[in-house]
């Protein structure tokens, strides 16, 4: 093993407390911009959602559009905390139907919202008032309506960009002849995600999301909210979407330029592309690839798997970290099937530093970025905060969520047991149905 590579690599990839420290001013700074709608990194979208009651009741449902697995819920609310009656199905996502036309994709939604309430006998309510988690930027103008930005996470459908997406899925819902459902609410997972653990839970004013991309919101007084005109900064709180997969105060190695350089959209969503599951594989492959180079790794010799863009996957270092065998067994099967014949035993122990240090950066980057969006409305850390957390890298990726917790602990001191980290799972469909009844409330159509 070439100790002084790895020791480069180790140094390129540590983040220390210090850096850490340097990553949450650059929060502060970007989210104080993206409040006042000075250029950021952040954009600090409005949600027009505030925290729900806990007292609101009745049915409602909720599709959750966010990756290849599309989602719908029904929910049951019975006030003071307590909701039941919990459905869900699973949709798949055809890459024709990301990536061909939009008029395609929310036909294809509103037959599945179709096939929900008839496999689940909700058509019989009449009325039926539904949240939309719709997990891409959008420029949200209200409560049920909002144009997208950008497509992210492999998406592509023309025609949607810059349009008001409430508005294609209520005509799409319309076609297929279910216009008897009103789409109340527009949220994105993050914010579901709060509002999910927040019905229940008084203390939570964060959510976030660390999955196949990664994003998090947070409650923030409206006078602070700067970018809205004076007469919508009225007193009360709102929910903040961050889109903070852009943040890109980031120190970068040259495997991450690399990755962003040869990425469907250079020099955006850099922090996403060093911490969500979409971009881990990724950037170890191309370490190891620097490795082969070098002779340090494989002999030298590159397996033709290790040539393609994207083939080690997240789920493969998910596999190379869970290996706790005593010859690193499973390493070896792993590699063995990417095409490298005899991986010895220096080569495995390579292969798992690698992905070790590559998760760890990504744990501690997003564990300063908790640290600063709870720090910008409590810079003491005073108050008790519950930060509702979903999606597969901080679920499933091992030791994941426990160095964000030791990050917390480094960066927080005393105060650490103030910041509550919860796994709140299926969050961003339950939530968008807890925001339509907060919108129905509202309008007074509680039933």
């Amino acid at each position: 093993m070439s100790l002084s590579a790895l020791k480069s690599l180790g140094r390129d990839f540590e983040l220390s407390k210090k850096k850490m420290r340097s990553i949450i001013r650059g929060f502060h700074l970007e989210m104080d911009n993206g409040l006042s709608g000075r250029t950021s990194s952040l954009k600090m979208i409005p949600t027009y959602v505030g925290r729900p009651t806990g007292r609101e009741k009745g049915k409602y449902i909720a599709i959750d559009l966010g990756g290849t697995n599309f989602r719908i819920v029904s929910l049951t609310l019975k006030g003071r905390g307590v909701s039941s009656d919990h459905h869900v199905m699973k949709f798949a996502l055809r890459k024709r139907d990301i990536a061909s036309t939009g008029k395609r994709l929310f036909k294809f939604l509103a037959g599945s919202v179709k096939t929900f309430i008839k496999e689940n006998r909700i058509s019989r309510l009449g009325h039926i008032d539904l949240g939309f988690t719709f997990s891409f930027p959008v420029n949200q103008t209200g409560i049920a309506s909002g144009t997208l930005v950008m497509w992210t996470k492999g998406f592509s459908a023309s025609g949607v960009e810059g349009r008001d997406v409430v508005a294609l899925l209520k005509r799409s819902l319309e076609e297929e002849g279910i216009g008897n459902i009103s789409v109340t609410a527009l949220a994105n997972d993050t914010v579901g995600t709060l509002v999910a653990r927040s019905y229940s839970d008084r203390d939570c004013d964060v959510g976030i999301i660390i999955g196949t991309g990664t994003n998090a919101c947070y409650i923030e007084a409206i006078r602070k909210v700067r970018k809205l005109k004076a007469g919508r900064r009225k007193p009360g709180a709102m929910i903040i979407n961050m889109e903070w997969g852009n943040f890109n105060k980031l120190k970068l190695t040259r495997y991450d330029r690399q990755l962003d350089k040869k990425s469907d959209k250079p020099g955006a969503q850099m922090l996403e592309k060093m911490v969500s599951g979409m971009y881990l594989g990724e950037t170890c492959r191309l370490i190891m690839k620097d490795l082969i180079s070098k002779k340090v790794l494989f002999g030298g010799i590159s397996p033709a798997e290790f040539n393609k863009e994207m083939f080690f996957k997240g789920e493969f270092v998910s596999q190379v970290l869970a290996d706790r065998t005593h010859n690193l067994a499973q390493i070896k099967a792993l590699l063995r099937r990417s095409g490298v014949k005899d991986p010895s035993p220096e080569d495995r122990k390579i292969v798992r530093r690698v992905c070790e240090l590559v998760s760890i950066r990504a744990a501690r980057i997003s564990a300063a970025a908790i640290v600063a969006v709870v720090t910008k409305t409590d810079p003491s850390i005073r108050r008790k905060h519950t930060v509702a957390i979903d999606g597969s890298v901080y679920e499933k990726l091992p030791g994941f969520s426990g160095k964000i917790k030791e990050a917390i602990r480094e960066l927080s001191g005393r105060s650490s047991g103030k910041i509550r980290i919860m796994l709140t799972k299926n969050g961003s469909g339950y939530g968008a149905a807890i925001i339509a009844a907060v919108a129905a409330n509202k309008r007074g159509s509680v039933r």
